[in-house]
């Protein structure tokens, strides 16, 4: 049985985070049941063993050297259920992620990089406030996959927009003029497809995310965007014969 305690808020540094951050603190019984969802998921019994401490995966993380982001603390809280460091986590660390899985060369087999893709889940079906700001500049992203079949464009690329995305991000955007000249003129646009896509295959992926339940995260987290998705794929869907 794992015993936390919560020492006083006005003696660490730790519990003045919601200040420090910008978000509101919430009820203790919130926070247990968001990491409940986090602890309930099959794949976390995989992704976490027990921490030696070792400083191995946060030695490997990327984002270590560049953000206030450690691995090893993701283990840590999780192991220690400490449901009040892991709403911090959730409203704030899992977003420096880069989610290579660096991480997972651990000894004793844990994958904190897993961890933070079950709690970025959590954090979204539940609509937190750092989900929200995350995925603003993905909006237009998402919608280009589902109406197309096609990821990113470099016209869609903005330092602004995408600041984890590091400084090839600006040099994109700021070159533009070179980008065009180097790549083909179809793949600069930003609501048709530099390749073609079969219509079989989209409607394949409407149905993984209508029945998976990724476009109920996406109202979550974006209603406007949510609503025209499901227009979209609702037409197809039905053009293809299936009843939605």
């Amino acid at each position: 049985m794992t015993v936390t305690s919560s020492p006083p808020r006005d003696t660490d540094a730790h519990y003045k985070v919601w200040d420090v951050a910008g978000y509101a603190d919430v009820p203790r019984e919130t926070k247990a049941r968001l990491f409940e969802q986090v602890k309930g998921d099959l794949r976390f019994g995989d992704y976490l063993y027990g921490c030696y401490e070792c400083g191995i995966c946060v030695g490997a993380c990327p984002s270590a050297k560049f953000y206030d982001f450690s691995p090893r603390r993701i283990a840590q809280a999780a192991a220690r259920e400490d449901v009040d460091l892991i709403y911090q986590q959730m409203q704030e660390d899992i977003w420096d992620c880069s989610q290579c899985f660096s991480c997972v060369r651990c000894p004793r087999g844990n994958n904190p990089g897993g961890i933070v893709t079950i709690m970025r889940e959590v954090a979204v079906r539940n609509g937190l406030a750092s989900a929200k700001e995350a995925l603003v500049g993905y909006t237009r992203i998402i919608y280009k996959i589902m109406s197309t079949g096609t990821q990113v464009s470099p016209d869609m690329l903005s330092k602004d927009s995408f600041p984890d995305w590091g400084p090839e991000t600006a040099d994109v955007a700021d070159n533009l003029d070179l980008w065009r000249r180097a790549l083909p003129p179809e793949t600069m646009h930003t609501t048709t497809t530099g390749w073609s896509v079969a219509e079989s295959t989209l409607i394949e992926l409407y149905l993984i995310w209508m029945e998976t339940g990724a476009l109920d995260m996406i109202a979550e987290v974006d209603p406007g965007l949510h609503t025209i998705l499901l227009e979209l794929m609702e037409e197809r869907l039905e053009e293809a014969g299936f009843e939605v």
